[in-house]
């Protein structure tokens, strides 16, 4: 079975804490997991979110779970999360997209949403 995990909340909402437990339960029984970050989501992706050191970084929870995390690239772009080429395309002074997650577009969504058996907004 394949879930999608649709991801619209920053990584500071419980909401988000409560998609990659899920996430990590169904991995654990075997489940077939997809993510997609959109809207304010793609916070999670920022390499440059501080956290205090005793406050786990959510973006490095989900590269833990070792699958393929796409963020929407206008979503991003829109709240200053970028790779490295859409920096130089647009002429941004760095890249900030945190190692393991990748740029990607609405139409890998729609993909996505047509593969699943289920999709689970959060």
């Amino acid at each position: 079975m394949m879930t999608l995990l649709l991801l619209t909340q920053p990584g500071t909402h419980p909401v988000a804490w409560h998609a990659f437990r899920l996430a990590q339960s169904l991995i654990q029984v075997q489940h077939t997991v997809q993510v997609f970050f959109y809207q304010d989501a793609v916070t999670i992706a920022n390499a440059l979110s501080w956290r205090p050191q005793d406050e786990p970084n959510l973006g490095q929870q989900w590269r833990s779970l070792g699958i393929d995390l796409p963020v929407c690239v206008s979503a991003a772009l829109n709240r200053g999360v970028t790779d490295l080429d859409n920096a130089e395309r647009h002429q941004l002074s760095t890249a900030n997209l945190l190692s393991g997650f990748r740029l990607a577009g609405l139409g890998e969504l729609a993909d996505a949403m047509m593969a699943a058996e289920r999709t689970l907004q959060f």
